[in-house]
């Protein structure tokens, strides 16, 4: 049984905070020992509209050298832009200094595909997608813009463009047109990555395929959800199931709720503490977000993670990560609950994805608050936490 969002109650109930928590009348400067994973849509923004309690939150977590008193990594489900400039435009929202190294795009994981970086690629998605993954490590893509041109019918056209055969295809968010990129992308999946050549039903298991971002729906301006690229993936994944009668296999899913996504955000927690010399380390990793289906779950699939590792005496990791859900997202907390929930709680309901083992207690937060601001507030006082923002923290 699924637990629809007006359903969710947290495990750990929030205290209440004023305003003003009196930080600047506590004992400090301390050594922080936890670190801050923010998701962005939602949570700070609301498409390019921001949040005006994000930017009271950011507020204290900064000293009067606009240096961070506690580690803070962005993690982010979006896929159309470079780390750089996703950067820029938190620095810009938040009025505070953000570096390219604070921020987990969906895509980020790629790096660590080497394997894939020497082949030739076909993309998709929408921003500037050869720069990307370039960035990345990709030497060969190819954009579906790129294979529209060169196959107007599906067939030879101009050998001296034609690309070599395609060998992974990788998913980097929502495309803008989704026919076309449906289209082609089943194509090349189907021909072994030789569009323009009959289908082979034997082409099985298929190439590769790497996804970022599984979101089935984002929060934007709109007073609903929006789709999210998660939708694209149950379109492509069902329309292959149909054609084939085979489930579409993914070489990796990246982008939360994912664990390499949570990994890599906390190697570039432990990285910040690491240069500004703080000798503590980290053990509490607070997840801030507004979707039960991404964010909740995967920072709860994670604390799971980390639990099981450190049972076993792994190398040394954080302890935990904790889940904090914001009701100026996706989740609402005002819907009216149905007089039936047989009817309405079921796993239906759950959003995430496919591959995905559902479990009541992974979209289950420790913690609901009503914003951003609230989430810091709560978070210092569950961590007795006490900065003094005039006092140098290197």
């Amino acid at each position: 049984m699924v637990p629809s969002p007006w359903a969710v109650r947290p495990r750990l109930c929030s205290p209440q905070l004023g305003p003003c928590s009196n930080f600047c009348c506590q004992k400090g400067p301390n050594i922080p020992t936890f670190g801050f994973l923010f998701d962005i849509d939602g949570v700070l923004v609301r498409g390019k509209t921001p949040i005006s309690a994000a930017k009271k939150a950011f507020q204290k977590l900064v000293n009067s050298q606009g240096q961070f008193l506690v580690p803070v990594v962005f993690v982010t489900n979006a896929g159309n832009c470079l780390r750089q400039k996703k950067a820029d435009q938190l620095s810009h929202i938040l009025g505070v200094q953000i570096s390219q190294d604070q921020v987990v795009m969906s895509h980020s994981p790629l790096r660590m595909f080497k394997r894939y970086h020497d082949k030739c690629v076909l993309v998709s998605g929408q921003g500037p997608l050869l720069d990307i993954a370039q960035y990345l490590g990709f030497c060969q893509p190819i954009t579906i813009e790129i294979l529209r041109e060169t196959y107007p019918l599906l067939d030879m056209v101009d050998h001296d463009r034609r690309p070599k055969v395609l060998v992974t295809v990788v998913l980097f968010g929502e495309p803008v047109r989704w026919e076309t990129n449906l289209q082609l992308i089943i194509d090349v999946l189907l021909t072994g990555g030789c569009p323009g050549k009959p289908y082979h039903q034997a082409s099985y298991p298929h190439i590769p395929v790497l996804a970022c971002n599984m979101d089935l729906m984002w929060m934007a301006e709109a007073q609903s959800p929006r789709f999210g690229h998660g939708t694209f993936m149950v379109c492509l994944e069902n329309i292959y199931k149909k054609i084939t009668g085979k489930e579409l296999k993914y070489e990796a899913l990246m982008g939360k709720p994912s664990e390499l996504t949570y990994h890599y955000a906390e190697y570039l927690i432990r990285m910040q503490a690491a240069q500004r010399h703080w000798k503590e380390p980290i053990q509490t990793l607070y997840a801030i977000g507004d979707n039960l289906m991404t964010d909740i779950y995967g920072a709860n699939l994670y604390n799971r993670y980390l639990e099981e590792k450190n049972s076993r005496k792994a190398p040394a990791t954080a302890t935990n990560c904790r889940s904090v859900l914001v009701c100026t997202g996706v989740y609402n907390p005002h819907t009216e609950v149905p007089s039936d929930t047989r009817e309405s709680i079921t796993e239906t309901v759950f959003h995430g994805h496919r591959d995905f083992r559902f479990d009541p207690a992974l979209v289950e937060p420790d913690h609901i608050v009503p914003d951003a601001d609230a989430a810091v507030d709560l978070i210092y006082q569950l961590e007795n936490f006490a900065p003094n923002q005039d006092i140098r923290t290197f």
